[in-house]
């Protein structure tokens, strides 16, 4: 496995060329005001910003293990938010982005898995990159552990850079089984797709390109246990696989409850691969891709209303959590409540400034 916490060696895989004319000069006292840049640099930046980070960054963390039998366990590739930040200042330079933390705390209520009246730990990050813009993104962590506002921060960090294409190809993987050890520790972790390397996605490969491969190297999730998931057993055509593939990726963008209850409502099946009809491939995608395009509206929303007002949406819908939605039209109503009530808002929760 690679080294804990990741290294810095992500930068030498940035190209010299890298768009550093971003940052503002040393000089300027007022950095809110960003520079022109010209839309050829632009791209650039956001193509650097997409590259995959170097494989000794990369941790695998178990997310699932099995009952019975041999302990086994699904592995998830992440990267330590180190990894981001040394990306960033490759790119523009410590001086050319800035984030801001907003730090919320919800009203108690009952955790479903046991039971417990506990609250959450909510974290808001706004990411500016000097010349492209601002992006916000939420974390959240339960408030009895330990670690909440730093596993919160980190998250809702790594979520505002997936905004600019930093990372966004981590949530593509939907899972491994490997084998796991005494401790619950991966004996082995997957090999990379050539697609999740620096060479490879410079090379024009993309995950919903891949084809099948061997079955020890495929990251994917809902496999019999030699990580195949990739394989299409109902004979479908190539294009109805890339589809089952895109579908089976949106999982975690979108929460299992969510991925389910759209795959149940929509296809009447739990698993993609069950869905013979291309054209219903094509509904569940697009319902997808919709939700996901839902939840970031949310987490915008919510960055301007804070949690209260979630909480009590949710409350008047009889949800304990966000997490509990299942549907779109649900997600929609939430959505729309949250973004009504935001000009009725006159005051700004707690909010503190980070450096790089």
């Amino acid at each position: 496995m690679s080294p804990a916490n990741g290294h810095a060696n992500d930068s030498a895989n940035i190209p010299t060329t890298a768009v550093q004319q971003f940052a503002p000069p040393a000089s300027d006292t007022n950095i809110s005001t960003a520079p022109t840049v010209s839309a050829t640099k632009i791209t650039e930046l956001i193509a650097n910003l997409e590259v995959p980070f170097h494989r000794s960054v990369i941790e695998w963390r178990v997310t699932n293990t099995s009952k019975g039998g041999s302990p086994r366990g699904q592995v998830m590739p992440y990267a330590d938010q180190r990894a981001y930040t040394d990306r960033l200042n490759a790119l523009v330079t410590p001086a050319g982005w800035t984030r801001r933390y907003t730090i919320h705390t919800s009203a108690n209520f009952e955790r479903s898995k046991d039971q417990k009246i506990v609250a959450k730990v909510l974290v808001t990050c706004e990411l500016t990159i000097f010349g492209l813009g601002s992006h916000s993104a939420t974390g959240e962590e339960w408030a009895d552990d330990d670690n909440a506002a730093t596993a919160a921060e980190a998250q809702s960090f790594k979520r505002a850079c997936s905004c600019f294409g930093l990372g966004r190809y981590l949530y593509y993987f939907t899972g491994t089984w490997v084998d796991l050890d005494d401790r619950k520790r991966p004996k082995t972790v997957p090999k990379l797709d050539a697609w999740a390397t620096p060479e490879g996605w410079r090379r024009g490969l993309r995950p919903h390109a891949e084809v099948d491969s061997k079955p020890a190297e495929r990251t994917t999730a809902g496999t019999d246990g030699n990580g195949d998931s990739h394989r299409n057993s109902n004979g479908a055509s190539d294009q109805g696989g890339s589809l089952v593939r895109e579908i089976e990726q949106m999982e975690r963008a979108l929460g299992k409850r969510m991925y389910r209850g759209l795959l149940k409502t929509l296809a009447r099946v739990w698993n993609p691969k069950d869905i013979e009809d291309p054209a219903i491939q094509q509904k569940v995608l697009a319902h997808m891709q919709a939700a996901e395009r839902g939840f970031r509206r949310l987490d915008a929303a919510l960055d301007r209303v804070g949690p209260e007002a979630l909480t009590q949406i949710l409350r008047s819908l009889k949800l304990q959590s966000i997490d509990r939605v299942d549907n779109l039209p649900t997600l929609r109503q939430i959505v729309l409540a949250l973004e009504a009530a935001a000009p009725d808002r006159d005051t700004r929760p707690e909010t503190r400034t980070t450096g790089n």
